[in-house]
């Protein structure tokens, strides 16, 4: 900003000396000192001020940004989610050309039975002990139960 060196200043300071006295010299350099930290101070504060500020609309557009990218994903999702719900209720319709019936007219299917494993049999005619090894437990142990 200025260009001051060092024998600006000492002719400053000589003049100051000179007007000023050398009794008053020093009140007169502190207060000066105190007047330029408090004009320092204001300038970092008012720095620091904008800088909240410029922060502030970064986050704003930022918050904006996002906000919209989010409705976006929503009507991209609920899209989607239309399109599979249409095409499982075209899928369902479909296969209506068996005549309906009314609740208990038609006979229950039940579940297919699964097949037996010879897993605790052949533990049984191993042993000799009528046990039989049933599945594991939490810990991994496998359970013996008696065969009655």
């Amino acid at each position: 900003m200025f260009d001051v060196g060092f024998s600006e200043l000492m002719v400053i300071a000589v003049v100051a000396l000179i007007v000023i006295g050398p009794e008053k010299l020093p009140g007169v350099a502190r207060t000066a000192g105190h007047l330029l930290g408090r004009l320092q101070r204001y300038v970092n504060d008012v720095k620091a001020d904008i800088n909240r500020e410029m922060q502030l609309d970064e986050l704003k557009k930022l918050q904006e940004q996002v906000a919209e990218e989010a409705r976006s994903m929503e009507s991209s999702v609920q899209a989607q989610l239309n399109s599979v719900e249409t095409s499982l209720n075209e899928s369902i319709a479909g296969p209506q050309e068996t005549p309906a019936t009314g609740i208990g007219d038609s006979p229950a299917a039940e579940p297919a039975a699964l097949p037996e494993s010879p897993m605790p049999d052949a533990y049984a005619a191993q042993t000799g002990t009528g046990a039989t090894s049933a599945p594991p437990t939490a810990d991994g142990q496998a359970a013996v139960t008696a065969k009655s």
